[in-house]
């Protein structure tokens, strides 16, 4: 099959029907973070144009409680603010332009609620890995707040295609608590003390690591415990094709234009 949008990239594994992990091998990182404002709309609109049907965001707390998507502490790197993102209320933080820091198309933009983006995922049928990115001090809250919102967005309902993911333990704790029906991974940058052994304990249906920690030796560990082992963030098509030979269950990427899912 031809590569749509001019992309190339390897293949990766089909899905079996009768497999309950159905979450999408190609996960969108940030939307597409690196060609549109990550973590906006606009982001997830342009990778979705290239193929993709499952997307990555980082999620945290206004002040007043609302989850929306940001990645760092701070709002000065992407978007008009300045300061901790956590010192402001929903209704200040969404006067902001999320959009005029990447490039003059996308100025405007606004910042996007976790509410909007699991209504967009739901109206397209797309997948969704919610990285609960906490500011420090409020982890625990953080992560049930987020798990809450979600479990009241999709009513009760089982979410085959929304996963909790986080480096903090505590985070997953606390989505774990008011969502237990949405899977949870852990994250997973460097190898810490008991890192496994926690992520049996929170019941975690996958690992999500740094691809440059994945051999088949930790892929081997990870699965023999039950859950998933997926990578990120891969953009060298060489890599990806050595991580899907080695059998990896998905791969994170910002490069939405060179590594289609459509192959």
């Amino acid at each position: 099959m031809s590569p749509r949008n001019g992309s190339t990239g390897p293949r990766a594994p089909s899905t079996d029907a009768r497999d309950p992990w159905r979450f999408p091998f190609w996960i969108a990182h940030r939307g597409a973070g690196l060609l549109a404002p990550e973590n906006t709309l606009a982001a997830f609109r342009l990778g979705a144009s290239h193929g993709y049907r499952a997307f990555e965001c980082d999620v945290k707390l206004s002040a007043d409680g609302v989850p929306f998507l940001l990645h760092d502490a701070t709002l000065d790197r992407t978007s008009s603010g300045t300061g901790q993102a956590r010192d402001l209320t929903w209704a200040d933080l969404s006067t902001l332009d999320a959009g005029g820091w990447h490039s003059r198309a996308y100025a405007g933009e606004p910042p996007a609620r976790l509410r909007s983006i699991l209504e967009f995922v739901t109206a397209n049928g797309y997948a969704l890995d919610v990285e609960i990115k906490p500011s420090p001090g409020h982890e625990l809250e953080t992560g049930s707040a987020v798990g809450r919102m979600t479990a009241e967005f999709l009513g009760g309902a089982t979410a085959p295609t929304v996963i909790f993911s986080s480096f903090r333990p505590e985070s997953l704790l606390g989505a774990r608590e008011t969502a237990p029906h949405v899977p949870r991974a852990l994250l997973l940058d460097s190898p810490w003390r008991g890192w496994f052994s926690m992520a049996g304990a929170l019941e975690c249906a996958a690992v999500i690591t740094n691809h440059e920690l994945m051999d088949t030796k930790m892929l081997r560990r990870i699965r023999d415990r039950g859950m998933r082992a997926l990578v990120y963030t891969v953009n060298d098509p060489g890599r990806a094709s050595k991580l899907i030979a080695m059998g990896v269950d998905g791969i994170v990427t910002d490069a939405v234009d060179r590594l289609s899912p459509a192959l």
